[in-house]
């Protein structure tokens, strides 16, 4: 079963996705089907990531049907001037009539922040997006683009990992109905920290399954990547890792030792 969290205004969001930074043609197609064969129902591309094509033609070959597939992709900065031309060609590469997720990248310059996020919430009313949102913003950045047009962001895409774990940056967004999803949070992590590798031993999985239940404890949404089909795998294999109340103090606390 997909664990989801709920998006604000509607619709639901797998806990689990894919992600898909720096894997290119053959190994992202063969790295999608993989995930989408193992049960992952997320993927996150981004036209930064030049492999929407990859994507949609593997969720297209998976035989999964497409309602069944969260789909992100995000808006760079510098195509903000274009921003629906550019999710015009995102759509054609994916093969899809809509995403269910379209993200700002990272902030534009002060003066296109506003018009930006207005053509992101005019593709939603279009059909184009299923919802939109952010990536790599701070909350009063968010704040600005609400006090603007009234509608709020429905993800913050983010680092996260346990040594940036910040609480008050939870609560800032979820004071604000905004979920977060966490980006490398096993690149930014040391996996060799005693830690982790004693709570990996203690539950008979590895250090990497802990960093991802962690995240999941908190309701972080997360994207790990791998080409590997077994750890494509592993990393989708969390349910059965029962951290305990003190197992994630613990590595909460490494935020506050680094």
């Amino acid at each position: 079963m997909t664990r989801t969290v709920n998006l604000p205004g509607g619709g639901t969001l797998p806990l689990i996705g894919f992600g898909t930074w720096q894997l290119r043609s053959r190994t992202a197609y063969e790295s999608v089907r993989a995930a989408l064969e193992i049960g992952y129902r997320h993927v996150d591309t981004a036209t930064l990531y030049k492999n929407e094509s990859d994507v949609g033609r593997a969720v297209k070959d998976s035989g999964v049907d497409r309602e069944q597939v969260f789909i992100t992709t995000k808006l760079r900065p510098q195509d903000a001037r274009h921003a629906r031309r550019t999710l015009e060609s995102s759509l054609r590469q994916l093969g899809t009539g809509y995403v269910d997720l379209w993200l700002i990248h990272w902030p534009t310059g002060a003066d296109a922040l506003v018009p930006t996020w207005e053509e992101l919430l005019a593709a939603e009313d279009a059909g184009l997006a299923r919802t939109v949102g952010v990536s790599n913003f701070d909350p009063d950045q968010i704040d600005l683009l609400a006090e603007a047009t009234g509608r709020r962001p429905t993800v913050n895409q983010i680092p996260w990992s346990p040594a940036q774990h910040d609480p008050d940056l939870l609560d800032e967004h979820r004071r604000r109905g905004v979920v977060t999803e966490g980006y490398s949070g096993l690149k930014n992590t040391d996996l060799d920290d005693p830690v982790l590798t004693g709570i990996a031993r203690r539950h008979g999985v590895t250090p990497a399954q802990v960093v991802l239940r962690w995240h999941l404890e908190h309701g972080i949404v997360i994207l790990p990547r791998s080409s590997r089909p077994e750890r494509i795998a592993a990393n989708f294999d969390l349910d059965g890792i029962g951290l305990t109340a003190e197992d994630v103090a613990a590595i909460d606390a490494l935020a506050r030792t680094r």
